[in-house]
């Protein structure tokens, strides 16, 4: 009905981007410690209980040492790691390979879980099994699903707030690689982010942590 739009020229209000959710590092160390806690005589009754408490420290101590997707630890081979040279070949997002180093929580973690499966198999008199790295009580690989209900119970345990999710763990690792000093690109090749503006999205979260402890300690910074 009008010869011109009236709105031409407008700019449209940017959209106000999530900061990720970050646990502490005091955090993370509460959520890591919590699968190896004492568990109650019933559950150690069972012969796949000590097993899944190892599994469940690996995978924990996994994606805070890589900072790995959780689909990318559910369907981690155990030929993709080398516990020897401290490395994991991991697949990302279009099928992309990225080589990412393993801390020594880690490799340990990693290292006692396969030795108890061992043990497990050996006391079911399986020799065969799934491919997969991580396993379930019935031998078969573990879903993302079943990761987050295992998260979530350790949050529980461990006094921490139960909505965060595996991917809170992955934030973790970038954003405490940043706050020690890393750049941002040796960040994003370990993400497995193909543009480096995704992962920009950490030092967002670093400055915030500044501006809040600066309004905490300056004496004049909220006057």
């Amino acid at each position: 009905m009008v010869k011109t739009n009236p709105f031409t020229g407008l700019a449209l209000p940017r959209r106000v981007r999530k900061l990720p959710t970050v646990l502490s590092v005091d955090e993370v160390g509460r959520l890591l410690g919590a699968p190896l806690k004492k568990t109650f005589d019933s559950e150690a009754r069972q012969p796949f209980t000590r097993c899944a408490q190892l599994r469940d420290a690996a995978i924990l101590e996994l994606i805070y040492s890589t900072g790995m997707r959780l689909s990318e630890v559910t369907s981690l081979k155990e030929e993709q790691v080398d516990l020897l040279s401290g490395l994991i070949r991991v697949r990302g997002k279009g099928k992309k390979e990225r080589m990412c180093p393993l801390g020594n929580p880690a490799i340990k973690a990693v290292r006692a879980y396969l030795d108890e499966r061992e043990t497990f198999l050996a006391l079911l008199g399986k020799s065969r099994r799934s491919a997969a790295l991580f396993l379930n009580k019935n031998l078969g690989p573990l879903t993302p699903r079943s990761v987050e209900r295992m998260m979530k119970k350790y949050l529980a345990q461990a006094g921490l707030n139960t909505s965060r999710s595996p991917h809170a763990l992955r934030h973790s690792f970038a954003t405490h690689l940043l706050d020690a000093g890393a750049d941002l690109r040796s960040v994003q090749e370990l993400l497995g982010h193909a543009s480096l503006s995704t992962t920009q999205i950490y030092t967002h979260v670093s400055i915030e942590r500044l501006k809040d402890v600066y309004e905490k300690a300056h004496p004049r910074a909220r006057l």
